[in-house]
């Protein structure tokens, strides 16, 4: 009995401990395998449906359509598959990204998320490495976003 109770506590650690590494590392919740981008590096990278936000390392970013108010709703289970762009308030616009859409929304205190326009910014731990692009209308909620700040809503 008290083996059973001591291996289902940490199981529940384990469990506990998974889900708050993936919805509080900032930028480091990229995709895992990969290397994180430096904080606030967006630019834009070229798509099979065009021009798009990715990071510095050219991994694409994705705007949660449910976030039209420019506030983040994707919190916990969300932030799983859906990893923040988060790092300090001043984020960087790289090659063809527009330094006025760049900002930042706060999601706990002292950590910011980068947003472009009105979108809050995410990756999609579904997208391996660079150029992909496999969270593209997911739930027809989740797409990539074009260098006017606009959501592309084609299919690839």
């Amino acid at each position: 009995m008290r083996v059973s109770i001591v291996l289902a506590g940490a199981a529940l650690l384990g469990t506990l401990a998974a889900c708050g590494s993936t919805a509080t590392s900032g930028s480091a919740s990229a995709p895992e395998g990969s290397t994180p981008a430096p904080v606030g590096a967006v630019k834009i990278g070229q798509s099979s449906v065009g021009p798009i936000l990715t990071d510095s390392e050219g991994r694409t970013l994705y705007a949660f359509a449910d976030d039209k108010t420019g506030t983040s709703t994707c919190e916990s289970d969300c932030l799983a598959t859906w990893p923040a762009l988060t790092g300090g308030k001043n984020f960087t616009a790289g090659a063809g990204a527009d330094q006025k859409l760049l900002t930042a929304t706060e999601r706990t205190p002292g950590v910011e998320q980068a947003k472009y326009g009105v979108w809050p910014l995410y990756y999609y731990v579904g997208d391996q490495g660079p150029g992909d692009i496999d969270g593209q209308g997911v739930d027809n909620l989740w797409f990539v976003v074009g260098a006017d700040g606009k959501l592309i809503k084609k299919t690839p």
